[in-house]
């Protein structure tokens, strides 16, 4: 008798698994506006727009961006961290105000990292860092000749930022933006109306250095330029300035 073979079904295949969408929209978004209202409140701090112990109050910095508290809530816990921001317990958010202690701390630091970050820079041998460099400079030569202070006073301290970040260290960038604005508001906050730049020339100089490879020259002359500029401030509190946040805070 004949026996009939069974043949078992072919499994069926499983029905194919949708790839998940890469996580974008709102938490994109936030980044984005979190990155814009930190470079915003930075910016205003590096052009002398906001001064020492001003209150960052969340309500009116979500009202001014048109955001939530909690996002500003994460920007401010970034400029904390960095020490642009201080935070008083049942008082809010201050922008910081160095004391004079603080301040010959922020220039030590600066000495001890500035004269490596040339080095390191030197030793990259980029061109397109060097005409980055001359572009600040050209541009910070442009403010101090139409007599743009805000502007100059920033592009300054944007001077040593770009300089850190051409140098190729993360960490010692990040340091170097937080100590290029608590230098700002050291100039600010004490009387010392001569020193809300540095000396004209004394960028070119350095980067004249740099782009011949002088290590040794370049990290004398940064040493000086940091010495110059801390030898200007007199570290005497100036008093209390008022300020209007949303004037502050508007885009230039």
């Amino acid at each position: 008798m004949p026996v009939n073979k069974i043949h078992p079904k072919p499994a069926s295949a499983a029905p194919a698994r949708k790839a998940k969408p890469p996580i974008t929209g709102p938490v994109t978004q936030g980044v984005v506006l979190r990155t814009a209202i930190y470079d915003r409140i930075l910016q205003a701090v590096l052009e002398h727009r906001l001064p020492p112990a001003t209150k960052l109050v969340e309500d009116k910095l979500a009202a001014l961006f048109s955001t939530s508290r909690a996002q500003v809530r994460d920007v401010l816990a970034r400029l904390a961290d960095e020490g642009v921001v201080t935070t008083i317990p049942n008082r809010g958010a201050f922008i910081a105000s160095p004391s004079p202690e603080e301040t010959r701390e922020v220039f030590e630091a600066r000495r001890l990292i500035e004269p490596a970050l040339v080095r390191w820079l030197i030793a990259r041998r980029d061109p397109a860092a060097i005409a980055d460099l001359r572009r600040v400079i050209a541009e910070e030569e442009a403010a101090r000749a139409r007599q743009d202070r805000p502007t100059m006073v920033r592009l300054s301290g944007e001077f040593h930022i770009r300089l850190a970040e051409h140098a190729g260290n993360r960490m010692l960038e990040r340091s170097m933006r937080a100590l290029a604005t608590l230098t700002c508001l050291s100039i600010f906050l004490y009387d010392a109306p001569h020193a809300t730049a540095c000396r004209e020339d004394e960028h070119e100089v350095l980067l004249n250095a740099i782009e011949r490879r002088r290590a040794d020259r370049a990290a004398q002359l940064v040493l000086e330029h940091l010495n110059h500029i801390e030898a200007s401030l007199d570290l005497r509190p100036q008093r209390d300035i008022p300020v209007d946040l949303a004037q502050a805070l508007q885009a230039r």
